[in-house]
């Protein structure tokens, strides 16, 4: 083959076919199905949220319990981390993203069902595959960031997470309504925000199979290896290519940032509706200090992706520890009917999440390989959804035994622990 042949036979340079600011255009399609999807899935995830642990407590007949839907569905999510991961490694993004979607939907179903036959075992089967939902809903911001170019992934992950904000913000207050419907059809109250949360799923999944084309991982991966392949054809012959990096550290440290802060979070939120309604609030008001907590984990990305991109993963998880220790003395310190403490307390729980979240997303993203990314960030996943887990599972117990403040208190002391990490690595 003579050197001109071998020059048309390798594949354009990803430089090429990309404009100057180094957004692939095709980036552009995939964010629109991404956030449109996120609206619907916002409504599906709020609902375990917002009456899960009342639905347990109802069911179960007693409030040392409640937090163990939290617990049920986060564990359920771990599960669903990993098969979302590693189908969206094998077949795509589309495929994994889908398929996750659909069956937290069935989940939600589940959990009406459940709550009609009063089957506490159905119950906590239901809840276990609903947190499919949970996973999918999360895993998705990866898919943001697959095309993106590493001095944009925190802003596009962000934007992904934002679009989640409006179906977060309006399920909460739609559980009266919801309840209201349910009743209507001889459905326990406290199940109709599930019902909306198998629509929204199931309404999710249908847009991304439609409309995420092209699939984000697969385009990324032929555009790096027609990289690949152009740097290969530059090496002087007889020198071996450059070695495969190692993992580095950065995705260590990304995991452990997301993990402590997703125990936190999910440990304070799972008790403060079971807090609220311990002191003579209804669940109107329970609605609104949940709608505004999840309205601060997803509004405030946007914010949160600029600070990422402009000062780097590390410094916005330290200041994601230190919002988190202020949420904790608000929340814990606040007056049992300040409804505006309580909601203030979790308005700076939710933005302390999603500083960490879009810090330790960001490291993942931008340093694993192409090869691995999507089966290591759903492994990552799961140790996510476990300490979610924990933290709910033992946030129940915490509050029976002492009290809301002590939750609130320990969970701000907990955060404060990622500061040592982030701050005493920062080499590159």
């Amino acid at each position: 083959m003579t050197d001109a042949a071998a020059s048309a036979a390798i594949p354009a340079p990803r430089s090429a076919a990309i404009p100057a600011d180094g957004v692939p255009p095709e980036q552009r399609k995939v964010l629109t199905a991404l956030v449109l999807a996120q609206v619907f899935s916002g409504a599906g995830l709020a609902a375990g949220i917002t009456v899960g642990a009342l639905l347990a407590q109802d069911m179960l007949g007693t409030a040392g319990l409640a937090g163990l839907p939290s617990a049920l569905f986060t564990i359920g999510s771990a599960a669903a981390a990993v098969v979302v991961g590693r189908l969206s490694q094998r077949s795509g993004r589309r495929a994994g993203l889908a398929v996750g979607y659909a069956v937290g939907a069935a989940g939600a179903l589940g959990v009406v069902l459940a709550a009609v036959a009063d089957s506490v075992p159905l119950l906590f089967i239901a809840l276990f595959v609903y947190g499919a939902g949970t996973a999918t809903n999360l895993q998705a911001r990866y898919a943001g960031a697959d095309l993106a170019p590493p001095h944009r992934k925190a802003r596009a992950v962000s934007t992904v997470l934002v679009a989640t904000t409006l179906g977060a913000v309006a399920g909460p207050n739609l559980v009266t309504v919801t309840g209201s419907v349910a009743a209507a059809w001889g459905i326990p109250r406290l199940a109709g925000p599930f019902g909306l949360a198998a629509l929204a799923y199931g309404a999710a999944a249908l847009v991304l199979v439609l409309l995420l084309r092209p699939d984000p991982l697969l385009l990324a991966r032929r555009l790096g290896a027609a990289d690949e392949q152009v740097a290969a054809a530059g090496t002087p012959a007889g020198l071996p290519a450059p070695p495969a990096a190692g993992l580095p550290a950065g995705v260590r440290v990304g995991a452990a940032v997301m993990v402590v802060t997703q125990a936190v979070m999910v440990a304070v939120m799972t008790m403060t509706p079971v807090h609220l309604q311990h002191h003579g609030h209804g669940t109107a008001a329970i609605g609104v200090v949940i709608a505004v907590h999840v309205a601060a984990m997803y509004l405030p990305s946007p914010l949160s992706g600029w600070l990422v991109d402009r000062n780097g993963p590390r410094v916005v998880s330290a200041l994601a520890a230190l919002t988190l220790l202020g949420a904790g003395l608000v929340a814990g310190l606040a007056p049992a009917g300040a409804v505006w403490a309580l909601a203030l307390g979790l308005a700076l729980l939710g933005l302390g999440w999603s500083l960490g979240l879009v810090a330790g997303t960001t490291l993942l993203s931008r340093d694993l390989p192409l090869r691995s990314r999507a089966r290591v960030q759903g492994n990552v996943d799961v140790l996510v959804a476990i300490a979610g887990a924990g933290g709910g599972a033992l946030s129940g117990v915490v509050v029976a035994g002492a009290s809301y403040t002590t939750l609130a208190l320990g969970g701000g002391v907990l955060a404060l622990c990622l500061l040592p990490l982030v701050l005493g690595r920062r080499g590159h």
